[in-house]
């Protein structure tokens, strides 16, 4: 009778969540290095995914969910891959939301998530390289690929009637993949490359790199750089010569910090970033801004979309083993079922434990296509009146 007792009392425990588990999610960002202005706000939109789940109540047996950050620093692929595997192997995430840097991300990814069967979802990691890397189907994206940002960037210029630039591109994965593909483009529709020059982060002084670029000439410079490093220097030396006027501003040098160091020296400047409108990202942009942070940051609604898809397809696997909700994260994403928005994750939950598909539109509009990635759309942007603008979507 005592054990009949004791089981019975263990199954009304089960029955009520008391033997839920705590899921861990890796949260591994550049919180160091050339982008750890952007990092903030990413954290901050991947944990309040997090949150909102953990707080339903409503994540496979009652589970609550816990986020742990690692530093990636963005362009060290040791430090990266040390972290990743804390967050693996002594942490025991389920899986990692991250890295940042395209570098970064290869780097864990080949290192730490394949050999541990650890599915990751990155925000913003943009290389054309990672859309035919093999990943054992691990590896999602919900920023598109920089493919795509060429194509973009070369239509932008040109419709502004500038046939000629310079670029100069930060010296890894992410520059001179984007460097290479917009050059593509812009020959492609016409337009002419006076010089593409790479340059090294670190340094304290880029008078050369700027002295090669005012001598190739050009009506703009793009600078596919990095806010917090490089790419500022870029910038400042070439507007302290006056090598230039106008200059071009890829996702990785559009922040609140270029607007708060150059604003009044870059006004008729322009760039894009990947982003999205729509009732997503204006039901984002109000959770963010009453949770304390700025959701309009670079992939801050990335990392938002990146966390909820990897805890709708635990919840539509039936399990947090990342190699079994790996194959769920595509149905999850694109449906055909009932759309979620963000601040619907519980509902999503419950629709999925009813059997009943759902289509994740979170805030960028989330469609995932050939490996894993975002088709995606970008914000044109503009420096006007000391502020960084929005334009237009593309």
């Amino acid at each position: 009778m005592k054990k009949l007792l004791l089981a019975s009392a263990a199954i009304a425990l089960g029955a009520t969540g008391a033997y839920a588990d705590d899921v861990k999610m890796g949260v591994l960002l550049g919180f160091t290095g050339p982008l750890e202005s952007l990092a903030p706000p990413m954290a901050q939109g991947a944990e309040m995914a997090i949150k909102e789940v953990s707080d339903s109540g409503k994540l496979l047996g009652g589970d609550t969910v816990t986020a742990v950050r690692g530093d990636s620093t963005c362009v060290d692929a040791a430090a990266a891959t040390a972290a990743g595997e804390t967050l693996v192997t002594t942490d025991k995430v389920a899986g990692i939301m991250g890295a940042m840097c395209s570098g970064a991300t290869t780097a864990v990814l080949q290192n730490v998530a394949m050999p541990n069967g650890v599915v990751m979802i990155s925000p913003s990691a943009t290389s054309p390289a990672l859309s035919t890397l093999e990943d054992d189907g691990l590896f999602f994206r919900t920023a598109p690929s920089d493919a795509r940002q060429g194509e973009v960037m070369a239509d932008e210029i040109l419709e502004k009637g500038i046939k000629n630039v310079a670029v100069t591109y930060t010296n890894n994965d992410y520059g001179k993949g984007l460097a290479d593909s917009f050059e593509k483009a812009y020959k492609a529709k016409g337009g002419s490359v006076t010089i593409s020059a790479a340059h090294e982060d670190g340094k304290g002084d880029y008078s050369a790199e700027v002295a090669s670029l005012a001598s190739a000439g050009g009506d703009a410079l793009v600078i596919v750089g990095y806010i917090d490093q490089g790419g500022s220097g870029i910038l400042r030396g070439a507007l302290d010569t006056g090598a230039f006027e106008t200059f071009v501003f890829p996702d990785g040098m559009v922040s609140q910090t270029l607007e708060d160091n150059f604003g009044s020296e870059i006004n008729g400047s322009f760039g894009q970033l990947p982003d999205s409108a729509g009732d997503g990202m204006k039901t984002y942009l109000g959770m963010a801004e009453k949770a304390g942070f700025d959701g309009s940051s670079a992939y801050s609604g990335g990392a938002y979309d990146a966390a909820a898809l990897m805890l709708l397809a635990m919840q539509a696997a039936d399990s947090t083993d990342p190699k079994v909700y790996k194959d769920k994260v595509m149905e999850v994403a694109n449906g055909p079922g009932e759309k979620i928005y963000p601040g619907e994750l519980g509902k999503a939950l419950d629709l999925i434990k009813e059997g009943k598909p759902v289509d994740y539109e979170g805030a960028t509009a989330v469609n995932l296509i050939g490996n894993g990635e975002a088709a995606g759309t970008f914000r044109e942007i503009a420096i006007k009146d000391d502020k960084i603008e929005t334009v237009k979507y593309r």
